[in-house]
């Protein structure tokens, strides 16, 4: 029986949990009630993640206590919380890819007798309740990300919990599949449920959330209302200070006008760069560039598009559109089929990556992980690669002198870590968006710069610190080719949006909040 709608379902007094000498939780006071969508917002390490976790029993507090529906709650483990009704969705799929999604279900169940078809049957019933859908006899490989996000709730909802915990589910979906998540989230409250949702994106807390808790070092710094807040007050809550770099992207990209607050601020008028008027040549030139995959697909049509010296450019698209291949063949890391790429006036089609560098594009890869750094070198390994003959000597390289480079240059980008000799997987994925920013950026002559995907899966805190840096680059005179799947991020940042569908250009307009209806009708294959 599910608990009245309103009543305090879960309750958290004074928790604290430590990792070493690292206090990950100080002190926190929160209470959940039936029949709410209750989000953690907060910086990455913030605390949220550990707070889901203690919740889920799969780290003990410290200290502090935890009542579930008024009784004393401190699971020993996942199982124990299961069993007590409260169920978890954690950040990375934890799914056998080669089972279908119906024996993925049944996995861990020691109920009695195991009906294949029953099972399937309460799948469908569910998908349709809460609007997840998904064929229980597809094998999990076959299925796209949102489909496979949909199998994880599925999997915790098939338990029938009275409180479900969201660790940052829209971070891996596209964006036509958040609508329908936070839908859910929705559904699943409206049922009498608790609902914790974690996430770092404002506007999906505008749309979903009945109240907000704020999270900064371990430590809850705010807890309102929705219907009462200020979203500029949570930003400020949530990093402890002003942002400057995006305070239009606050209120188009970040939700402002989805929480009743007045339209974002006009975009100020620039005047051009100065160092403008001493370039001739385009900071890029993509030219009839096409592209067929291995299969034989035609990724690329065509695609013919101009940056401008002191200008950022952004590319909307819904992703699979050829994105991605139109950044790695700017990148130098794939051949077109047909067609040019020039930078500052030089012909760099089919060049190297390092011949791309070399002409002044800095490249920011749309996954930094597999493609902007190598994690197990150092941090000042991974700011200096390509350009590690700066720091060579008769054959040999000056570590110190290298590392001495890379501490003014973690200094200067406000890269935090341990030191430029720290493995660069020990920063966090904010920290190495900066130590790849600071790379790419620090390119003399910096010509062009390609964002691809700049601020996936950062806090705001880190967003504005990234578009801090990119807008200075286009202030010192470099093009900015910008692509993200954030219409409201291009919106606030772009001067200009080219529009992609089926490896197609389909449309450009200005980048003002009056054209989104039409940018995204262009994204979806239809006439503006």
């Amino acid at each position: 029986m599910s608990p009245s709608a309103g009543s305090v379902l879960l309750k958290l007094d004074g928790l604290t949990k430590r990792f070493g000498a690292v206090t990950a939780l100080d002190d926190v006071s929160l209470s959940i009630d039936a029949g709410e969508v209750h989000c953690l917002l907060g910086e990455n390490g913030a605390g949220k993640s550990t707070l889901c976790n203690v919740v889920f029993g799969v780290h003990a507090p410290d200290a502090g206590q935890m009542h579930l529906e008024g009784r004393p709650f401190r699971p020993t483990g996942p199982a124990d919380s299961l069993s007590a009704g409260v169920a978890m969705v954690h950040q990375h799929f934890s799914l056998v890819p080669t089972m279908t999604v119906v024996e993925n279900l049944m996995l861990g169940r020691l109920d009695g007798v195991l009906k294949r078809r029953d099972f399937a049957a309460r799948v469908r019933e569910l998908g349709a309740t809460y609007g997840l859908e998904v064929d229980p006899d597809r094998r999990v490989a076959e299925l796209s990300v949102g489909e496979r996000q949909r199998v994880e709730i599925i999997k915790c909802l098939i338990r029938d919990p009275r409180l479900l915990v969201l660790d940052e589910p829209t971070a891996v979906l596209p964006p036509e599949e958040v609508a329908a998540l936070l839908a859910m989230c929705r559904r699943v409250a409206a049922a009498g449920r608790g609902v914790i949702l974690v996430t770092h994106k404002l506007a999906e807390i505008a749309r979903v959330a009945d109240r907000t808790t704020v999270l900064r070092a371990g430590k809850v710094v705010e807890s309102v209302t929705m219907k009462v807040a200020d979203m500029r007050a949570l930003v400020r809550a949530m990093v402890g200070r002003e942002l400057v770099s995006i305070d239009r992207m606050v209120a188009v990209s970040l939700g402002m006008e989805a929480a009743g607050h007045a339209g974002p601020p006009p975009r100020p008028a620039r005047p051009a760069p100065a160092n403008v008027r001493t370039r001739r040549d385009d900071a890029l030139m993509v030219d009839g560039v096409s592209y067929r995959d291995h299969g034989g697909a035609l990724r690329l049509d065509r695609v013919t598009l101009i940056v401008k010296p002191g200008e950022i450019v952004g590319i909307a698209g819904v992703e699979g559109n050829g994105q991605s291949e139109l950044a790695a063949i700017i990148a130098g890391l794939v051949c077109p089929t047909g067609g040019r790429i020039f930078v500052g006036g030089r012909e760099l089609t089919r060049r190297s990556p390092g011949e791309v560098t070399a002409a002044g594009a800095g490249i920011i890869p749309e996954d930094r992980h597999a493609i902007g750094c190598i994690e197990e070198m150092t941090v000042a390994e991974n700011l200096f690669l390509g350009a590690l003959g700066r720091f060579t000597r008769f054959g040999l390289l000056r570590r110190r002198a290298m590392g001495e480079a890379a501490a003014a240059l973690m200094h200067e980008f406000d890269v935090r870590g341990s030191g430029p000799g720290a493995p660069m997987k020990s920063l966090s994925g904010g920290n190495q968006q900066r130590a790849v920013l600071a790379r790419e950026l620090s390119l003399d002559p910096l010509v062009f710069l390609l964002a691809a995907q700049p601020t996936r899966g950062l806090d705001v805190g880190a967003v504005d610190a990234v578009y801090g840096r990119i807008f200075a680059a286009r202030e010192n005179g470099a093009g900015v080719l910008l692509i993200s799947s954030e219409l409201d991020e291009l919106l606030a940042a772009s001067d200009r949006i080219i529009v992609l569908y089926r490896g197609r250009i389909v449309g450009e307009l200005p980048a003002e909040a009056g054209n989104r209806e039409a940018i995204g009708s262009l994204m979806s294959g239809h006439a503006a």
